[in-house]
């Protein structure tokens, strides 16, 4: 099995016209954190649905957190922040969100990560690819390597849905959260909008 990209063009979805399905909610994957709050999915989530997943214990790990950020760096992904979550949940250990400026720079995000993992697995006899989901679209494509989930959304999505502040406890702020917050979260807020784009990779 192996996941591919649709080749054919595909119209841009605003966001009004996903926001049903976009707001489709998988309780049973998401930390309790705040109670009353719904969590947010472009697609009907279901880890299991693909036999490439890899365990979070990084036994099947497709992809670092570092060539993560390497990838996301070369394509020019804007607003890149890391939250290690792996003390919310037992699925994964980090989150990466990255904004794209359009629906291809975003499906380009996501192309490339799908690359770097086919490139890392070359010769191997069994290649192991991330579980990718919302390419339709292209608002919004989680690409699920196991330990690291990347979320790549357009900069209207990346506004409208607000994810980071979905794992964030709901607690007093204290001097020794701030000092945690610091510690747990990096971020690269960059505007690349001047700069050139790279181009999908072909597969």
């Amino acid at each position: 099995m192996v996941l591919g990209f649709n080749t054919q063009p595909v119209e841009h979805i605003s966001i009004s016209a996903i926001s049903l399905s976009m707001w489709a909610v998988l309780r049973s994957r998401a930390p309790s954190l705040s109670s009353g709050r719904s969590w947010p999915w472009p697609w009907s989530f279901n880890r299991s649905f693909a036999s490439l997943t890899p365990d979070k214990d990084g036994k099947t790990e497709i992809l670092k957190l570092e060539e993560v950020e390497k990838v996301l760096s070369d394509v020019k992904a804007d607003d890149v922040r890391v939250l290690p979550v792996g003390n919310l949940c037992d699925w994964t250990d980090y989150m990466v969100f990255a904004t794209g400026r359009s629906s291809c720079h975003v499906r380009n995000i996501a192309e490339a990560l799908v690359f770097k993992a086919k490139q890392k697995q070359r010769g191997a006899p069994r290649m192991l690819l991330p579980s990718v989901e919302g390419q339709k679209s292209g608002n919004w494509i989680v690409v699920d390597s196991g330990p690291v989930i990347v979320h790549a959304l357009d900069e209207k999505a990346r506004a409208y849905y607000d994810l980071e502040s979905r794992w964030v406890v709901d607690k007093p702020r204290t001097a020794s959260s701030q000092d945690l917050d610091k510690a747990m979260v990096k971020i690269r807020r960059t505007n690349n909008s001047k700069k050139k784009v790279q181009t999908s990779t072909k597969f």
